[in-house]
């Protein structure tokens, strides 16, 4: 098996469109992750691996091959489950020969926009870290594994190709936003979801140097997809300057464009959409 993308998760909003870029623009396998049960504040059904294959594709033309997509059960709020999810992916790789991640997304994120000091609750505060922060932080713990490993900086690189170019560099990305930039902070508001977005750029900056000291081929980097037409926004596209209002297809196509061109010189750093850093 070739090198792979892993995204997680994959079924809504950015990762779904990113699962179907990738898809579509390259040949290599991709692994992505769905959650089995919907929250139970949710009215949605119980999905399954074959559901959620299905939706991934009801839009993509017939010349995709359906296998080159693995999907794993995991749910974001349990280190069970994605410890499960992470040894499931070990067992689907060939015992064989070696393969590792190429590119890797990371989108767990939920918002709770306290707009005062009055607004703030602890069941909002706690959810929101939970995703936004202890679940990246456990995707490290137990996905980063799949990195390639020192000894592939050095090794002989196969023929490159637009899927496979001869750097072996792997790029190791979470999805942060704008409002985690402390430095830009001129609005206020938001506490929680400003508080834990500075908390994971600082997770991203500390595992890349844990990277750089292992040796390891690969980079760690934070991105800024913009206001995207989600559920999470939902509630405020209407004071979005016109034309920056994303559909999520166009902010995957950017962020896959942005992440292709990070090299070693960018890493640790966050990174918007257009390709500007955005300071911490």
């Amino acid at each position: 098996m070739p090198p792979f993308v892993l995204i997680s998760p994959a079924t809504r909003g950015i990762s779904l469109a990113l699962v179907r870029h990738y898809l579509r623009t390259t040949t290599l396998p991709i692994f992505g992750t769905y959650r089995p049960n919907p929250p139970s504040s949710s009215s949605a059904h119980p999905r399954t691996h074959e559901s959620v294959h299905a939706e991934i594709f009801s839009p993509l033309k017939g010349n995709v091959d359906p296998a080159r997509l693995r999907l794993l059960p995991l749910d974001l709020t349990s280190e069970e489950s994605i410890a499960a999810a992470a040894d499931a992916l070990a067992d689907a790789l060939p015992k064989d020969a070696q393969s590792y991640i190429r590119i890797a997304f990371f989108l767990a994120g939920v918002l709770h926009p306290e707009r005062q000091p009055a607004d703030l609750a602890l069941e909002d505060i706690t959810e929101t870290f939970r995703l936004n922060v202890i679940s990246h932080l456990l995707l490290i713990k137990h996905f980063s594994r799949f990195l390639p490993p020192a000894s592939a900086a050095t090794a002989k690189p196969p023929a490159a190709s637009e899927d496979t170019p001869a750097s072996p560099l792997a790029k190791w990305v979470h999805v942060s936003a704008r409002v985690g930039s402390i430095s830009e902070n001129a609005l206020g508001g938001w506490y929680s979801y400003r508080a834990s977005k500075a908390a994971l750029n600082q997770v991203v900056r500390t595992f890349d140097l844990h990277l750089q000291a292992r040796k390891l081929p690969a980079i760690a980097a934070a991105v800024h997809p913009g206001t995207v037409k989600t559920d999470l926004s939902k509630a405020f596209w209407g004071g979005v300057k016109p034309g920056q209002l994303f559909e999520p297809a166009y902010a995957a196509e950017r962020l896959a464009a942005v992440v292709q061109g990070l090299g070693k010189t960018q890493r640790g750093r966050i990174w918007d959409w257009k390709g500007e850093e955005i300071k911490p």
